[in-house]
């Protein structure tokens, strides 16, 4: 996926050759390919952030007795397909005060509902596939953000501060350590 200021483009080998999709939803994930994946939103269009109404029959008295039923259908489980679909609908439902710091909160808060938790599927190979990192940046001010698995912190590194005029590869050491802030 690459994305910029304006949009966001999909670029996929396949063994027809190398393919290039405008990516209106902002969200890629693994197999198959993303014309699938696209296809497959029209499974949820009737998922909404509201609760429903009755449309089962005029005939009962059905109410929502929760909130969040309008996603009643939402895909939980860990597949590829599945979290395209949830990260879509959390993506595009998303609302954010338009600050920097609840941008970020919400990008993160984004990606969590699609990580992979150690424990919950198990490779071929008998090993655990978890979601290692998440990220993102900020392309106008020039920070990019990051949280591991091992550390749910948000951590950035202003790539502005960094004097970008050198031959010298500059490295951050990656914050991998969980930092728990105790209050007393």
């Amino acid at each position: 996926m690459l994305s910029d200021k304006e949009g966001c483009l999909v670029i996929e080998q396949t063994k027809e050759g190398l393919k290039i999709y405008k990516n209106d939803v902002g969200v890629l994930t693994n197999n198959p390919d993303f014309p699938y994946h696209l296809k497959n939103l029209n499974n949820y269009m009737l998922l909404s952030p509201k609760n429903p109404d009755n449309n089962f029959s005029q005939k009962l008295d059905l109410k929502s007795f929760s909130e969040g039923m309008g996603a009643i259908g939402l895909p939980g489980d860990s597949s590829s397909v599945s979290r395209f679909v949830r990260a879509s609908f959390n993506l595009t439902n998303s609302v954010s005060d338009g600050s920097e710091e609840d941008n970020v909160s919400q990008f993160f808060h984004i990606l969590d509902s699609v990580a992979m938790i150690r424990g919950t599927v198990i490779t071929a190979n008998n090993k655990f596939d978890i979601t290692t990192y998440s990220c993102c940046i900020n392309l106008a001010k020039g920070i990019y953000y990051y949280k591991t698995y091992n550390n749910n912190q948000i951590n950035a590194v202003t790539m502005n501060d960094t004097n970008k005029n050198t031959q010298k590869l500059t490295i951050f050491n990656l914050i991998d350590k969980e930092r728990i802030n105790y209050i007393n």
